[in-house]
């Protein structure tokens, strides 16, 4: 189906296949994965959407279907998967085209603005958070605090988490505080108590360590991002001895998007946002790049 564009969220991943670190899939492909818009045309085969319909597209664009990832429920792990902005143009444009299997109905509550950064920011935030195995009112730790981890730390809260956040911005820092963290602290400060869970956002391998050290006995670590710098080298004794772990997100599957959205709504969590005219968008790469960004970046494509 064709999308007539109305938002389009500003990911970090965006930025990383803008600067190279995610060589692009297709040569000059058209960023954003965190679309809202209005269905435009559709395919002879398409059932699920009408026209006039407002829908998200998201960063999982199709997947094979029969592969034994597909098979067992993790078709986030298909080898033949396709991405939004990567693989196929996304929503950095006036029209993008989706597989209307692919992507949400969203929410009638849910503004343009708002909506935009759940679709990948909120999705991987939430599939994050369920790796980290957090057990009911444990303590989670956050190290970077931008539109993923600002969404997820809600979440977390309001199902009684203690949050503790890490990041070297400190209108982050303010932001997470006013969001309910317990504590928070620069990118060089220790949390003041042992961690249940940890989720790592900022793409920085240097902060592995600390975050591993940070853990209490039987503590995960997620690691959120698609891209991350070199890690350090771990010592068995130190950082993972006593059943920490360490695990990687690998994108997400349809149906942790569809649990998310459900949640989102029930908890009543809000993204805060700053939003950039259509033209901006290299304006809004770059203040994401230097951490200056309040919550999440979105691109106002379109009002109709």
């Amino acid at each position: 189906m064709r999308v007539r564009v109305r938002t389009c969220g500003v990911c970090r991943t965006d930025l990383h296949v803008a600067e190279g670190d995610l060589p692009v899939h297709r040569p000059h492909v058209v960023p954003g994965h965190e679309v809202v818009g209005v269905v435009d045309a559709v395919g002879a085969e398409c059932s699920r959407f009408s026209l006039g319909d407002r829908v998200g597209v998201a960063w999982l664009a199709t997947t094979c279907g029969t592969c034994r990832f597909c098979r067992r429920g993790a078709e986030n792990l298909c080898p033949y998967a396709t991405f939004t902005g990567w693989d196929h143009d996304g929503g950095y444009a006036q029209f993008t085209l989706a597989d209307e299997r692919y992507a949400y109905d969203l929410p009638d509550h849910l503004s343009d603005e708002q909506a935009a950064p759940l679709l990948c920011a909120g999705i991987i935030g939430y599939r994050a958070l369920k790796r980290c195995d957090l057990s009911p009112g444990g303590t989670l730790g956050i190290y970077g605090f931008g539109g993923s981890a600002h969404l997820t730390a809600q979440v977390a809260i309001r199902q009684g988490a203690e949050v503790h956040v890490i990041t070297r911005s400190a209108t982050a820092r303010q932001l997470a505080l006013d969001l309910g963290a317990a504590s928070v602290g620069a990118d060089d400060c220790e949390p003041p108590v042992p961690l249940d869970a940890a989720i790592l956002f900022a793409p920085v391998g240097d902060l592995v360590p600390p975050a591993m050290a940070a853990l209490d006995r039987g503590g995960v670590l997620a690691v959120a991002g698609i891209h991350l710098t070199d890690v350090p080298r771990l010592v068995y004794e130190d950082d993972l001895f006593y059943e920490r772990e360490l695990r990687s997100v690998t994108a997400n599957t349809r149906r942790d998007g569809e649990e998310f959205l459900k949640l989102a709504g029930r908890l009543g969590i809000v993204a805060t946002t700053t939003v950039y005219r259509f033209e901006e968008a290299d304006k809004a790469l770059s203040d994401l790049a230097e951490d200056r960004v309040h919550g999440a970046a979105v691109l106002r494509v379109s009002t109709s």
